[in-house]
């Protein structure tokens, strides 16, 4: 009876001392597949290493809101943004007026301080237009309620009418073609202290796209226009 007693006993301690293993390895098993599953879905979301598209790399396909650009790499301004696939926004530039991207290798030129600053780059943005309305709806819709006085001439045909200051585009100006505003509209800065700039803004299916560029440019709007049309066919070219 006292060996049966000891026996159950020590069969006892070795079932419990299995199932103690057992859960043991369970646990440990369950971590080691968390861990796994966390480094692989880590690996997949990080951004790859930015020598996968090296600068001089060719044009890489970058989708923004649904729509397929095709995007020099040394065009880019933000590293991590120079990789194909699927963005939020591209923020992009080029050199004026040959648009060719500039050279990542070279730092631009600094001008001393008695000259004055000069431009020689347009900088691009594509992003989701978020639902908000087109450029041209704006300039119907909305614009009209926030300027003030009467059209002032600008350059070249061009119009210019001044944002009222408690508009949420003070120290603006709306300047437009008055025979085509669906040709030509862009909001420009007033300011005299560092050089005046204009965005214009195109809609691509959902992606904005928003030239910005020196005010003093307006003066050969029509040639500027052209290659704003000629960039823009080139990173979106017409589907086939």
């Amino acid at each position: 009876m006292t060996f049966l007693t000891s026996q159950t006993r020590r069969t006892g301690a070795a079932l419990r001392s299995r199932r103690g293993g057992n859960l043991v390895a369970g646990i440990v098993g369950a971590s080691l597949l968390a861990i796994t599953g966390i480094g692989y879905v880590g690996f997949v979301l990080w951004p790859r290493h930015l020598s996968e598209v090296p600068p001089d790399a060719p044009s890489v396909p970058i989708i923004v809101a649904g729509v397929v650009f095709n995007v020099p790499p040394a065009a880019i301004r933000q590293q991590v943004q120079r990789r194909s696939g699927a963005q939020d926004r591209v923020d992009l530039a080029f050199l004026w007026p040959s648009l060719d991207p500039p050279d990542v290798a070279r730092q631009p030129a600094r001008a001393a301080a008695d000259e004055p600053h000069q431009i020689d780059r347009l900088f691009v943005t594509i992003a989701g237009s978020d639902g908000t309305l087109s450029p041209a709806e704006r300039m119907k819709a909305i614009y009209p309620r926030y300027v003030e006085g009467v059209p002032q001439p600008e350059t070249d045909g061009l119009v210019a009418r001044h944002f009222a200051d408690a508009s949420p585009y003070k120290g603006e100006d709306l300047v437009f073609d008055p025979s085509a505003p669906e040709r030509f509209v862009a909001r420009c800065s007033r300011s005299n202290t560092t050089p005046a700039i204009c965005l214009m803004e195109r809609r691509i299916g959902a992606a904005d796209i928003v030239l910005r560029f020196p005010r003093e440019w307006l003066a050969d709007w029509h040639d500027v226009v052209a290659r704003f049309d000629d960039l823009i066919a080139t990173l979106r070219p017409p589907s086939r």
